[in-house]
């Protein structure tokens, strides 16, 4: 017991002393876990749902077409995958890795727009590449799922700053919000 309750001190004594990178850390775990999910839906809608729309063009859109999504399958896989794991990241993040305590309403409204924006990313970089590796005859399960993976870990880079700094605050505690502690 003596072990246990040493082993749990110092997680506290390092998660009170490196409380920004024990934050990241439980950024990057929350992500990965909803990273799974994306992964898991993304995979049922590419090679399940969408499977017959993969080499069906998008044709009726010039927007798309200059974007250089070309195949329905792959953006409708994208976006919806996207939209599952960011929902899911955001409550995780919110009551887990930041356990924020900012105005609701407003933090929803900055990660949707935080989220559109990503997904609008997600979506082109995701669809361009899957239109890249079809035209090029590498859209084996492997290729595909690697793409996922890549497309899906570049947002990184925006997106817990943003969540941290932005989305996810903590009330400022007064000197009286401390004393009625």
């Amino acid at each position: 017991m003596a072990e246990n309750s040493t082993f749990k001190t110092k997680v506290n004594a390092f998660t009170q002393k490196h409380a920004e990178i024990w934050k990241f850390i439980k950024f990057t775990f929350t992500g990965a876990s909803t990273s799974i999910l994306e992964m898991a839906v993304f995979a049922v809608l590419q090679y399940g749902v969408f499977r017959s729309l993969n080499e069906v063009p998008v044709t009726d859109n010039p927007v798309l077409a200059f974007l250089g999504i070309e195949y329905k399958g792959y953006m409708y896989s994208y976006f919806i995958s996207a939209v599952i794991g960011y929902a899911a990241a955001y409550i995780m993040n919110r009551k887990l890795t930041f356990k924020a305590d900012a105005n609701p309403v407003l933090s929803t409204i900055l990660y949707a727009i935080m989220v559109i924006c990503t997904i609008a990313f997600n979506t082109w970089f995701g669809a361009f590449l899957g239109t890249l590796i079809q035209n090029k005859g590498y859209d084996s399960v492997f290729i595909v799922m690697l793409t996922k993976l890549v497309v899906m870990t570049v947002p990184t880079l925006w997106t817990y700053p943003l969540n941290r700094f932005v989305i996810h605050r903590k009330k400022k505690t007064t000197d009286t919000d401390k004393e009625n502690k």
